[in-house]
């Protein structure tokens, strides 16, 4: 799948209020520090089974593992007991979002909006409804500009953009990721998303302005080096494509498609 890595909206695996039945998480199949690593958390669950801060530490365990169906486990245990606390759908919609699931993702941020509208689930939720062309997405951004609080006008018209650019409309999507990049320059997603509309057109040489000038102001913006490397590709400029998939893979050497399109070029 395309790694197109969307702005890190989504909430660090929050502290949780409620003990969980571990006996019903299913166990990984780690190296043997980390099986005593498990063992000794739920042994300390175990013992301190009203501990918030242990119980997260399984939930980012498992997480951090690649064992998702078990932090899925331990969070629905969660939810069962406390359905009504939005954090918890919010750590749910997190992991099924990094699992792949952009069903059910969508699902758990709908339902911790519904209990709470925080804005970081608001434009989480906006941003999956983008991707999955939803014209609630819309309806997500325009209720960031409205809450002054939130302070999520770039985010606002990230979405938006985002929204045009699967759907489509890259002339509209463009021109509101240039009005999220004139808020916050530093926007590096907002850089990416104007250069794929770019890309997507034919235009690789106004791509490449765009992903210079974003991989100047970070000059560790994996993505912005990849996408440099496909213009440098369409381009038929072999080299600087190749010197730009190994610098994307500097930055990141579990970035796949850098090291397949490498692959194809040496």
């Amino acid at each position: 799948m395309m790694k197109r890595v969307f702005p890190v909206f989504f909430s660090v695996i929050i502290v949780i209020c409620f003990s969980c039945n571990n006996n019903e998480v299913q166990k990984p199949a780690p190296s043997s520090n980390e099986t005593q690593q498990l063992q000794q958390l739920k042994q300390e669950i175990s013992k301190y089974p009203d501990s918030l801060l242990l119980v997260e530490k399984l939930i980012q365990y498992y997480r951090e593992a690649g064992v998702y169906d078990s932090a899925l486990a331990v969070t629905d245990n969660a939810i069962n007991r406390a359905p009504n606390i939005a954090a918890l759908w919010d750590i749910k919609a997190t992991l099924h979002f990094e699992n792949g699931d952009t069903v059910n993702a969508i699902k758990s941020f709908e339902n911790a909006i519904q209990i709470y509208p925080l804005p970081e689930y608001v434009m989480s939720l906006g941003t999956l409804y983008a991707q999955t062309k939803n014209p609630k997405a819309l309806t997500m951004a325009d209720a960031l500009t409205f809450a002054d609080k939130a302070k999520a006008g770039k985010e606002a018209y990230f979405i938006k953009g985002l929204y045009y650019n699967y759907t489509g409309d890259k002339k509209k999507a463009i021109a509101l990721f240039d009005s999220c990049i004139r808020l916050d320059y530093t926007y590096m997603f907002a850089y990416r998303e104007k250069a794929i509309a770019l890309y997507d057109q034919g235009k690789y040489e106004e791509a490449l302005k765009v992903l210079e000038k974003a991989v100047t102001i970070q000059n560790n913006f994996d993505e912005g080096y990849y996408w440099m490397g496909n213009c440098y590709k369409k381009l038929n400029k072999k080299e600087e494509a190749i010197q730009s998939y190994h610098t994307a893979l500097m930055y990141d050497k579990d970035f796949i498609e850098a090291r397949d399109s490498l692959k194809t070029l040496e």
